[in-house]
């Protein structure tokens, strides 16, 4: 039963961000796309009337889009009900990972934290030669010369390149108007859209990041000793519960480690 008048401690929400972004695809990784967070960022933002929202944030990036989503719907909610907003970064925040830091007011990083990564990056492999030494002949069919951009299957063309090329700087347009309008002008230097990455106090130094801090000591200091802490975290299904993916974890486990390996974690 609530008893009117009586003054309760402030509470802070925490949004745990971590894995790779991606609007699925991947099984068994552990994904942050929109529709799978918009209700627990809701409820974050909406529950108990919390004195602001912290980001507890380790991710190494992925879609452009889904990171766009995010933050945007972290950033509508925030405004609407005028709650300040605190990112604080774990291991890593780059790429994508850095485009949902930039959703807060103020980040901050630990000393060893990687962020940054305000770039745009498209790997796969070509098989061409592999199939000639094998005897297969490819056989692709197509309305519009431009729909088998990129096949794998068959060698590279420079006009396709060209093309990804283009895509690839308006996504890079888009990432560097982001932090740009969210860190204004605090930023300091000139390359930092290059996708260079940053560590620790030199991050801070170029304007990337607030200050070297951790979640709770921070927010204890603004809100006060008696702060509490609501942390709002996607759960796992019943079937990876029960470990009935293993299979699939495996896999989707294999390419979330090839995006965390980029920087050596």
């Amino acid at each position: 039963m609530r008893v009117p008048f009586i003054n309760r401690p402030p509470h802070v929400s925490v949004v745990r961000l971590a894995g790779v972004i991606a609007s699925g695809g991947w099984p068994g990784a552990r994904q942050l796309n929109d529709a799978a967070l918009a209700r627990l960022i809701d409820r974050a933002f909406c529950r108990g009337r919390p004195v602001a929202v912290a980001l507890a944030i380790n991710s190494p990036g992925g879609s452009p889009v889904q990171s766009s989503l995010i933050a945007g719907r972290i950033r509508r909610l925030a405004e609407e009900r005028s709650i300040p907003v605190y990112a604080f970064v774990e291991d890593i925040a780059a790429s994508g990972g850095y485009w949902l830091a930039t959703a807060a007011d103020q980040i901050f990083i630990d000393r060893s934290s990687i962020i940054g990564s305000i770039g745009v990056i498209s790997s796969s492999f070509g098989f061409h030669r592999a199939m000639e030494r094998i005897g297969v002949e490819r056989r692709v069919h197509t309305a519009g010369k431009d729909k088998s951009m990129l096949d794998p299957f068959r060698p590279e063309r420079p006009a396709d390149v060209r093309r990804l090329k283009l895509l690839q700087r308006q996504i890079h347009e888009a990432f560097i108007d982001q932090v740009k309008s969210r860190r204004g002008e605090r930023l300091k230097g000139d390359n930092l859209f290059t996708g260079e990455v940053w560590i620790g106090t030199r991050a801070v130094e170029v304007g990337l990041a607030d200050g070297i801090d951790r979640l709770v000591p921070r927010m204890k200091r603004l809100f006060g000793d008696k702060t509490r802490f609501n942390v709002h975290g996607p759960r796992k299904s019943l079937l990876r519960r029960f470990g009935t993916q293993v299979v699939t974890d495996a896999l989707g486990a294999a390419e979330e480690r090839a995006l965390w390996a980029q920087y050596g974690l």
